[in-house]
């Protein structure tokens, strides 16, 4: 049964369900305008652990646990694990996951990892490979700035083009059969290439990755043979206020104005001035936590009835950057309807 469509995209025959999902986050997205959407709340921002890392591995645990705890699904139930995070190699997921004790495929994609969790997820699921999979993400502020830029001891000064990277992890369970409490359905996916602008500001990542989330987007279109209005929104991960104006401008240049229907997760999740967040959120949490808590939610009540998901990522390292390469970015569009 083909479900490939146009160049690079997936119509899935049979939709896959979002079952479940669960938002955990820290005290900093709480006090944000979504706060009142996220299942738990951290106060203390090490989560009773003695290191970042090992507090972000916990939020992946919790997270987790709490998606199958609502859905009532066993973890013996759970056939595949999709998760990443920002940290070299993997280390919140791995040893987050560990006592899942379920077969794992560790992704890195950056800030983009939900959606390529979720696209991949999706196809496990559509191709018979899963009757049910648990798709992760995470990422924490402490430990992405202690891995990319700066211990917090040091206090440095950040620019106004930077994002902040979100405290927080989101898991969602993906199944073939549709339950009472099924949040949503995946119906279609436009896995993204990556696309170098040659940019070397990682302090700019809404520039960085405005030309991936743009060529991501633009092909979705194509493909389905889909216009903006198709969808009642389109929103990219964490392009943050730079981002934004660059994607709109980018995908007006090919033809098509996005401005009435996106939305970026990076803005939404912080209050910039008040939060001092500058150009906005970031992470791999950043796209996740606001699908799940947020997202969904306007697809539930009917508010919108069908989305355009695109996580966005920024694919470079400490290594590449103190040799001077490049910026590169990647997309994932994932198509999200009401159940």
């Amino acid at each position: 049964m083909k479900q490939t469509v146009g160049s690079q995209s997936i119509s899935f025959k049979n939709p896959v369900y979002i079952l479940e999902s669960a938002s955990i986050v820290g005290k900093k997205e709480g006090d944000g305008p979504l706060g009142q959407y996220f299942d738990l709340i951290g106060e203390d921002p090490m989560f009773g652990c003695k290191s970042w890392e090992e507090a972000e591995s916990t939020l992946q645990k919790e997270a987790a646990l709490m998606a199958l705890g609502k859905a009532k699904v066993q973890k013996q139930d759970v056939r595949y694990l999709f998760a990443g995070d920002l940290l070299g190699q993997l280390i919140a997921s791995s040893f987050g996951l560990v006592d899942l004790n379920i077969p794992l495929f560790g992704l890195y994609g950056a800030c983009s990892t939900c959606g390529e969790a979720l696209g991949l997820g999706a196809m496990a699921v559509a191709g018979g490979y899963g009757e049910q999979v648990l798709c992760v993400t995470s990422s924490h502020f402490g430990s992405a700035e202690k891995q990319f830029r700066f211990p917090l001891e040091y206090g440095n000064q950040r620019p106004l083009s930077a994002t902040w990277t979100v405290t927080g992890s989101g898991a969602f369970l993906l199944g073939s059969t549709e339950t009472k409490k099924t949040r949503a359905k995946i119906t279609g996916y436009t896995p993204g290439k990556i696309v170098d602008y040659g940019i070397k500001d990682s302090m700019n990542m809404g520039a960085t990755m405005a030309p991936s989330a743009a060529d991501t987007i633009y092909t979705n279109f194509m493909d389905f043979n889909r216009m903006p209005e198709d969808y009642d929104k389109i929103i990219t991960g964490d392009l943050g206020k730079i981002g934004q104006v660059l994607l709109i401008d980018l995908l007006k240049e090919k033809g098509f104005d996005i401005s009435k229907e996106h939305m970026d997760c990076g803005i939404e999740i912080f209050n910039g001035e008040e939060q001092d967040t500058h150009a906005g959120g970031s992470g791999c949490g950043c796209s996740a936590v606001t699908l799940s808590a947020f997202i969904l939610k306007q697809l539930e009540e009917g508010c919108w009835k069908r989305v355009l998901f695109v996580p966005t990522g920024a694919l470079l390292s400490t290594v590449s950057f103190n040799e001077g390469q490049t910026v590169p970015g990647i997309a994932h569009g994932v198509v999200i309807e009401r159940r």
